[in-house]
């Protein structure tokens, strides 16, 4: 198992590697929420998530003959860029295997920094399988991304931040996938302040540890499906379930919507860049899933690592969502003045024109008529609601919206 002393000599390593991140208190969400809030900012980590302190205290750890071989990792993208920054600073050869479907941005983050990439299967379980192979072909040292003592300490040194910058925290939220964070976590935190309580948040779509958590037993998932892709893990490591079961005190689950919700909610309150795992904190704080209320309550931001193309459909889906961007389709005669109208009274009502698609060839439309698509700026639910009546009123029929 894993100790405290393990933790402090991992902190020791990171001294001078690891930014101490802030530990700050948001009363944005702390009013939403219930509880008083702090959110550790491990998005603003070197290579945007926490992975570094456990990658770079493992390797940190090695003999010098086995950092001859050169080290292999398998990872979703953040434990990857970790590896493979430590690698480079200790001048060490690194391969890093990725899932296929790993997004752009962190395997081009991870190539920069020196190392392999090797794309391969279709999760991280797949792509572990892969590593393996490499591992006992070339001889390397494998840098596991959570089921390692060495990386479960070096994730651990966050709760010792947090509980010295706010020692009066009672609670500690962090997502969990394989299982590394929160069991390092809740190993330093516990050790420290015994009665203090340690929940995880996962993924609907990849409930691996909830799973396990709640049947006290390793569970393998058949397969995972969720935006928050540095928690989706089919398995849960054996060490990583082991510290869980004795010390981590619940485990709660979130769905994309609610995942999406929160990314969305930091980005333009808090002007934060989070991931779809390092946003599950947020996720529970907001749907209510944690019982925070009269507790000071610490939240680990993970990671900020999210594809360019995931945060613009999560935006769009959010503006719709509130009602502040919305598309309607209607016909009209195909006529001069006609669409000219139609337009007058969408600016009375101070909807802004983002886009028009004026069609009256397409198959479906009259003769003498033509469909058109608007795409509106609008200000809220209820101004899409007196959009429509007013349009309903003047006698045009909405497809849709």
């Amino acid at each position: 198992m894993v100790e405290l002393k393990d933790v402090q000599e991992a902190r020791i390593r990171l001294l001078g590697v690891a930014h101490r991140t802030l530990t700050s208190y948001s009363a944005t969400f702390s009013r939403l929420s219930g509880g008083e809030v702090y959110f550790k900012y491990e998005n603003l980590q070197k290579t945007g998530s926490f992975k570094l302190r456990g990658a770079y205290n493992k390797i940190a750890s090695l003999p010098v003959r086995d950092r001859e071989r050169g080290v292999v990792a398998a990872s979703a993208g953040n434990h990857a860029q970790g590896v493979a920054f430590a690698s480079f600073s200790a001048g060490i050869p690194a391969t890093i295997v990725m899932p296929e479907g790993a997004p752009l941005a962190k395997v081009q983050a991870t190539q920069s920094y020196g190392a392999k990439v090797v794309l391969s299967g279709a999760s991280y379980d797949d792509a572990y399988l892969k590593a393996k192979e490499i591992m006992e072909k070339e001889g390397a040292t494998f840098v596991h991304a959570f089921d390692d003592p060495k990386v479960i300490a070096g994730q651990g040194t966050i709760a010792l931040e947090m509980l010295e910058d706010v020692p009066e925290l009672d609670m500690l939220v962090a997502p969990v996938g394989g299982g590394g964070l929160i069991a390092g976590l809740t190993v330093a935190a516990k050790a420290i302040k015994p009665n203090l309580k340690v929940i995880g948040v996962q993924a609907k779509g990849a409930p691996s540890s909830y799973q396990a958590f709640k049947e006290k037993k390793r569970v393998t998932l058949s397969s995972v499906s969720t935006i928050a892709d540095g928690i989706a893990v089919k398995t849960p490591g054996e060490l990583t379930s082991q510290i869980i079961f004795a010390l981590v005190d619940d485990v709660v689950l979130v769905d994309d919507e609610e995942i999406s919700q929160a990314i969305l909610m930091v980005l333009e309150r808090g002007k934060v860049m989070l991931e779809g795992a390092g946003a599950v904190g947020v996720a529970a704080l907001l749907a209510g899933k944690l019982p925070v209320k009269g507790h000071k309550v610490g939240v680990v931001l993970s990671g900020g690592n999210i594809d360019v193309h995931t945060i613009s459909i999560i935006i769009e889906r959010g503006l719709v969502k509130a009602g502040r961007y919305v598309r309607i389709r209607t016909i009209l005669d195909d006529k001069p003045g006609a669409l000219q109208k139609l337009l007058e009274l969408v600016a009375r009502e101070k909807a802004n024109i983002i886009s028009i698609n004026h069609d009256r060839i397409a198959p479906h439309v009259p003769i003498k008529q033509a469909e058109v698509e608007l795409a509106l700026e609008t200000r809220d639910l209820a101004h899409v609601q007196k959009l429509m009546q007013v349009l309903s009123q003047a006698g045009y029929q909405i497809l849709d919206h």
